[in-house]
């Protein structure tokens, strides 16, 4: 018996049209215009990521709008489009400088001085003095009267950059400076008729009682801005009430070396000599060095003095054991100042200053003076004046400078025939002690009349040295860095670098040697592989804007930061001053970073070593 197939309920069929018709409408595809399929793909890519954001909140007429702005520019010609993509890349550009010097202000604020450079009294008890020091002198009534837009002409024409609250006027003669006739025939002496930039901006400036940091390359004549005013208000100090025993001194004059603290002396003692002869009350001047006796300088001392130079080291030494006293001390000068700091004698500095009774004229001078030691300095100045004449840390644009790739092996030979360039007096710097025995005993072998002056010589020596080389007695003068910073040789004309220094600011103090006084000079620097790199292209920047040859393997160096060695104001390193690095690379800096890290961990670890006994 055959059963029939039972039917299908109508409830069944009715599920499988749906399921039938659902899978027909999935293989649907709907049409998409052409723009709309180009569009989608432009953003696939991430070119219109823009577009993307704002899809779901235009409507089709802004979507038609945004592809004219995104697509292809039919309507604007290609060079428009290309100024157009130059102006954003610019725009971009302009971004990332904001972000490099947002990331340097962090790093020079987080370096930077905290504590100020003011004695520990002043400190404590909250003095602060508002004004400068009131002098008795005054600018020439007849320059005065010619008006700020001459003083500005003057500036500009002697390139001198000055900032400042009420700068005094320039002034063009000794004259107008109304110095006596007994300078004016020590200057006339020296061969000196008319004053330098600095000395133009310079001695009005110091002579009117104002705080100030001068700032000019070696060999400008900086020495006589600090010099003739102390000088001048000894004089006048010495006239109204004269110095009993024991009284003084009146100006202090600190200095990083004791050949520069010694050459500064002299100078002072040549002046007040020729005042004397022409009338004037008897200035006494001392010379604390180490190396000197300090009986010599107590004598003086003892006497009354007007004027007193000293090395820090042995300035402190005199402080500590109340042989001279600062109660009556109203002029500082710090010469090199910069140099002292680098060299560890802030912290003296800072206690010197604490042996101060009153306010005092305080003067800082130097060819190179980054900003981060002219902001730190300015926290010990009352409205100081910033007088710079070229950029700080420049070098001298009197001196030819000759860089030469030479091996460590050759180069005490090669010197032979660097000497023949040119005729004596020529000063070779190198880095080490032993170097420069090695050096002085070899052109010795070579029958050359040379001398040697170094920090592990008795100052006896270095003094005998430096006044026979001076003479004219010897031809050649080999030396570490203590005849570097602000020594005057007359006609030095030519400065060999046995070894190129580990810091750029020394090359600038060592070559600044000859060249000076308008003279011309010629610098001859050996280098080679065993020289870091970021002292080499701060070299070679230094030489381009020197317009200096620049040779092929210096002109091949590269730093990874190029693009951003000159950004707004500020060229180059911030804390150092060379211009082949930013502050974000500086090896002087990381190198102190790197000294501090070590000490700390030292002190922690003889710290816990005392307590254990």
């Amino acid at each position: 018996m055959s059963r029939e197939q039972p039917a299908v309920k109508r409830y069944r069929r009715a599920e499988l049209e749906r399921e039938s018709s659902s899978d027909s409408d999935d293989n649907y595809v709907p049409y998409v215009p052409i723009k709309e399929r180009r569009k989608e793909q432009l953003l696939k890519i991430g070119k219109l990521t823009q577009v993307r954001d704002e899809a779901s909140k235009t409507t089709n007429s802004e979507k038609d709008e945004d592809e004219e702005n995104w697509g292809r520019k039919s309507n604007i010609s290609l060079l428009d489009q290309h100024t157009e993509l130059k102006k954003m890349a610019e725009a971009k550009k302009e971004s990332a400088m904001e972000r490099q010097l947002k990331e340097e202000e962090k790093i020079l604020e987080s370096v930077a001085e905290k504590k100020a450079l003011m004695g520990v009294a002043e400190l404590a008890k909250g003095i602060q003095y508002e004004d400068p020091l009131k002098t008795s002198w005054k600018p020439p009534g007849c320059v005065l009267k010619l008006g700020e837009i001459r003083h500005e002409t003057v500036r500009r024409k002697y390139r001198i950059l000055v900032e400042g609250e009420d700068p005094p006027p320039p002034l063009l003669s000794f004259e107008d400076m109304k110095f006596p006739r007994g300078i004016l025939s020590g200057l006339k002496t020296k061969g000196i008729s008319k004053p330098t930039p600095i000395q133009v901006q310079g001695l009005p400036t110091v002579l009117s009682g104002r705080d100030m940091i001068g700032i000019a390359f070696t060999g400008s004549g900086k020495t006589l801005v600090f010099v003739l005013p102390l000088i001048m208000f000894c004089l006048e100090q010495e006239t109204r009430m004269p110095f009993i025993k024991n009284e003084g001194p009146y100006g202090l004059i600190i200095c990083p070396s004791r050949e520069l603290a010694k050459q500064t002396f002299d100078i002072i003692q040549h002046y007040t000599g020729v005042l004397q002869k022409h009338g004037s009350p008897q200035i006494r001047s001392v010379l604390a060095i180490g190396g000197v006796p300090v009986s010599e300088s107590l004598e003086v001392i003892s006497r009354g003095v007007h004027i007193m130079v000293a090395t820090p080291g042995r300035l402190m030494d005199m402080l500590d054991k109340k042989m001279v006293r600062l109660d009556i001390c109203r002029y500082l000068c710090m010469d090199e100042a910069d140099r002292m700091i680098d060299m560890g004698f802030e912290e003296d500095v800072r206690t010197i200053f604490s042996f101060f009774k009153g306010q005092r004229q305080t003067l800082l001078f130097s060819a190179t003076m980054p900003k981060k030691i002219q902001n730190f300095a300015r926290s010990a100045l009352v409205k100081p004046i910033t007088i710079n004449v070229g950029r700080a840390g420049a070098a001298s644009i009197n001196v030819i400078q000759e860089v030469e790739y030479v091996k460590q092996e050759a180069k005490i030979v090669y010197l032979l025939e660097c000497l023949q360039k040119t005729s004596p007096p020529v000063l070779i710097f190198a880095e080490k002690k032993q170097d420069v025995d090695a050096i002085h005993e070899y052109l010795l072998l070579k029958g050359i009349e040379a001398v040697a002056i170094h920090g592990g010589k008795d100052q006896e020596e270095r003094c005998r040295s430096v006044e026979a080389f001076r003479a004219g007695k010897k031809d050649v003068l080999v030396a570490t860095d203590v005849a570097s910073k602000g020594l005057d040789f007359q006609d030095i004309q030519h400065v060999i670098n046995y070894d190129m220094p580990d810091d750029v600011e020394n090359y600038v103090h060592r070559i600044g040697r000859t060249g000076r006084s308008g003279k011309r000079g010629l610098a001859t620097t050996f280098i080679n592989k065993s020289n870091d790199e970021s002292v080499l292209l701060d070299l070679k920047h230094l030489l381009i804007e020197a317009k200096q040859a620049v040779p092929q393997f210096l002109a091949d160096l590269q730093s990874e930061n190029e693009k951003y060695l000159d950004l707004g104001d500020e060229r180059g390193c911030s804390y150092c001053g060379g211009l082949g690095h930013r502050i974000t690379d500086c090896p002087k800096l990381e190198a102190i970073q790197s000294k501090q890290a070590s000490n700390i961990g030292r002190r922690d670890y003889l710290a816990s070593n005392a307590a254990d006994y």
